[in-house]
């Protein structure tokens, strides 16, 4: 099992840093076909061979990744994409 775990400090408010993970969700959710939702403050997403998480608190956000074995060559491409998006919402 493959693990991605990526921390980005923010100055939003939780409601504008609420609203760039669901961004950071829908451009996740698009390219890797994963299914996701909110508890409190952390967004669960999975399917088959990924599960994670992104636990937003006030001026952080962390992104768990947990890729099974087929998808833990893609490791790479995965991290790069999630932060890139991070890199675009909370730049």
């Amino acid at each position: 099992m493959s693990q991605i775990s990526i921390i980005r400090k923010h100055d939003k408010s939780m409601k504008a840093a609420k609203s760039a993970v669901n961004k950071v969700a829908a451009a996740i959710a698009k390219k890797f076909s994963v299914e996701h939702q909110w508890e409190d403050n952390i967004l669960h997403f999975s399917r088959s061979g990924v599960d994670g998480h992104i636990a937003l608190s006030q001026g952080q956000v962390e992104v768990h990744v947990k890729l099974g074995f087929l998808l833990m060559f893609i490791r790479e491409p995965v991290a790069t994409e999630i932060e890139r998006v991070l890199d675009k919402e909370f730049g």
